[in-house]
């Protein structure tokens, strides 16, 4: 049993592999053996760029704001942005007059 992985869920040595997965014999949980060697979110804009940490991205079309008054104009830049992790659908960011916001990516295009 010195090959054994540490189970994530109770950290005790009693696992053992099952096809693609690994058993723990003492809690019951089930994980993938080996994860990807790449298993990042690719995060794509409404044209099918590929968008990364820092990108500039520009709104398609006038988006309302919960919690604000001001809404996001068609044409309005937001620099800096910041991808969700293991989500492709949103990223982070903050406009000239909105910080905090959190935006879907089939209302962006990179600049």
């Amino acid at each position: 049993m010195s090959d054994s992985i540490a189970c994530p869920q109770c950290t005790l040595q009693n696992s053992y592999p099952d096809g693609t997965m690994m058993v723990c014999a003492d809690c019951g949980y089930e994980w993938l053996a080996h994860a990807p060697a790449e298993a990042s979110v690719v995060v794509r804009d409404s044209n099918g760029n590929v968008l990364a940490q820092g990108d500039t991205v520009v709104v398609i079309k006038d988006l309302k704001v919960k919690g604000s008054s001001i809404p996001l104009k068609q044409g309005t830049l937001i620099r800096g942005i910041r991808l969700v992790e293991d989500d492709a659908e949103h990223i982070e960011g903050n406009s000239d007059k909105i910080k905090g916001l959190v935006l879907k990516t089939c209302f962006l295009r990179k600049a």
